[in-house]
């Protein structure tokens, strides 16, 4: 079941594998900003995710400066991708500017309705839902990108406003679910 906008941001407590950024083990609200919260449902071996690491990178620095949290979950099967799994993303989370967590029961993923890596959840200070999809539209090739929906959602989200787009498809790989 997937979330519809308004909706409250369904609540966690992940392991964190990003021991520079929060501590060992984050919720939701650990996570929030005080003007918002972006999460990410992520992984470490899709092509779009790793296409977009600059680029995610750069929306959490400019996250943080407005006062807008930012964190990575990452729900795939490691057993299905060894890559991710919570050692591996200890790895990658040494070079990570912002938390990522570890989804093992899938649980979140299904809260959230998360169906690809990477998709972006936009939450007010409030923790209701004012976008959800992708980054921009073109995650593989950061020099084709002609439209950045989630960062014209934040900005409207910031000045009180309705985002021009709320909802897009997010474009990357399926998320690796248990058998």
């Amino acid at each position: 079941m997937s979330l519809t906008l308004a909706d409250p941001a369904p609540k966690f407590s992940l392991t964190n594998a990003n021991a520079s950024k929060g501590d060992s083990t984050m919720t939701f609200e650990d996570a929030a900003g005080v003007n918002g919260t972006v999460v990410v449902f992520e992984c470490n071996h899709c092509p779009y995710v790793i296409a977009s690491i600059s680029r995610m990178e750069a929306m959490a620095e400019k996250c943080a400066e407005l006062g807008v949290g930012f964190v990575g979950i990452n729900s795939n099967d490691p057993k299905v991708y060894p890559n991710d799994s919570f050692e591996h993303m200890q790895t990658r989370a040494a070079s990570m500017g912002y938390p990522y967590l570890h989804d093992l029961t899938q649980d979140v993923a299904h809260a959230y309705g998360a169906k690809r890596t990477p998709e972006f959840f936009l939450f007010n200070a409030d923790h209701k839902l004012v976008y959800q999809g992708r980054m921009d539209d073109s995650p593989k090739d950061p020099t084709a990108v002609t439209t950045t929906e989630l960062s014209d959602a934040i900005e409207a989200m910031l000045t009180g406003a309705k985002p021009a787009v709320e909802y897009t498809e997010s474009i990357g790989c399926s998320v690796k679910w248990k058998a």
